[in-house]
């Protein structure tokens, strides 16, 4: 076990965030399945806290080894998953498995396990905007090459996701964004993308509403249902996430005495923070944004301190869709934006999700150790040229 320790480098409270936020979940999963478990499984309630404790340790297994790989390798696997990426959202539109109104997943063969491909995809765009803006900072000035090399990646892998998974690709495109502003992409060109993305999506929605194919419907719902003052209109779940919250309060009710858990639909996984602060009240609700917005400044802490700008790109890039996406899920819960399917990264119930999570956080802390690794180097340097220095003199 010290061993390990000893070859577990990256930033420790980056480390620390994430197991904390893999014992909140383990608690709050337990919790919000248990009626569930003992319904499905002849009274055995432990069912998914024991699948999801195999799924964050694995994660944490995917993690250690992540961080073990120098992070200028991900440069050329970035290329790889972004050309795979594009082929597998196409296939997964026409062939996938539907939930909720969208095709979204795919079986792998063989193993039998499950993945959305959009997972796959926002990490190997964000991963291959990393390494294209690192390239690119003599040449933002030129509108071609950005529009052609940076803009257009992300226009294809949002349309792509945007046709089952609007809030995902919504989600990416403000995150994209977000990492544009801070590699130094001028702002005219950035009102450009975001003028060219509002065409886009008008183009889609009219498209889908007069086809019948896509998600059109289900979107203009939603929002009608948000904007709606008529409280017989609100959705179900937000009606059942509202009496949860309320009846948390300050300080909760208690970790394990959630009702609202044999309501919610998806109190595992979309609606988990409407449980976390029925059992930990306001208190636990602060502690979580808390983590999030930790992980985050130690992400821009590294961003400021990475000598080399892929690094740099690559940590706060991974970082700001993480907790950007945390934020999108807590919105959700108390009403202040729209239903939608994203998860509370690194608490809710899930499997490949989680997984995709973790090999960013891994990217991350691999970025983490090579700016220890070049500190600590830079450091025995100095003490190597004042011991020099001192020899000489004597």
């Amino acid at each position: 076990m010290e061993q390990l320790l000893n070859r577990t480098k990256g930033d420790k409270i980056i480390w620390g965030v994430v197991i904390v936020l893999s014992l909140i979940s383990l608690l709050a999963v337990y919790s919000s399945t248990s009626s569930l478990a003992y319904r499905l499984n002849k009274g055995h309630t432990e069912v998914y806290l024991i699948k999801q404790l195999g799924v964050l340790f694995a994660g944490l297994v995917i993690i250690y080894f992540c961080h073990k790989v120098n992070y200028t390798v991900y440069s050329n696997i970035a290329l790889l998953l972004f050309a795979i990426s594009i082929p597998l959202l196409i296939f997964t539109l026409f062939y996938g498995t539907t939930l909720n109104e969208g095709s979204r997943w795919i079986r792998l063969p063989l193993v039998g396990i499950t993945f959305q491909t959009s997972d796959l995809a926002k990490l190997g765009l964000f991963m291959f905007l990393a390494r294209q803006l690192s390239k690119m900072q003599n040449d933002l000035d030129n509108l071609k090459k950005v529009f052609i090399h940076i803009f257009l990646p992300v226009i294809v892998i949002c349309g792509l996701v945007a046709m089952a998974n609007l809030s995902t690709a919504l989600m990416i495109a403000l995150s994209s964004g977000v990492l544009f502003f801070i590699g130094r992409v001028r702002i005219s060109h950035l009102l450009i993308l975001a003028t060219t993305g509002i065409l886009l999506f008008g183009i889609l929605f009219t498209v889908s509403k007069l086809t019948g194919f896509g998600r059109a419907a289900t979107w203009e719902q939603r929002i009608k249902k948000f904007s709606s003052n008529d409280k017989n209109d609100e959705p179900f779940q937000v009606f059942h996430s509202k009496i949860a919250i309320a009846k948390g309060g300050l300080t909760g009710k208690g970790a394990g005495n959630s009702t609202q858990r044999n309501f919610l639909p998806h109190p595992y996984s979309d609606f988990i923070f409407a449980i976390i602060i029925e059992e930990y009240g306001l208190v636990g609700g602060i502690v979580l944004i808390f983590l999030y917005l930790l992980f985050l400044w130690r992400s821009i802490v590294l961003f400021r301190r990475c000598p080399f700008a892929f690094g740099a790109f690559l940590a706060v890039g991974l970082s700001f869709t993480l907790v950007f996406q945390a934020f999108l899920n807590m919105g959700v819960n108390v009403n202040l934006l729209p239903v939608t399917g994203l998860t509370l990264p690194l608490v809710s119930m899930g499997g490949s999700s989680i997984w995709f999570t973790c090999v960013a956080i891994g990217i991350i802390l691999s970025v983490s150790r090579f700016v220890e690794e070049e500190k600590k180097t830079m450091a025995e340097n100095v003490v190597t040229a004042n011991l020099t220095s001192n020899n000489e003199i004597e």
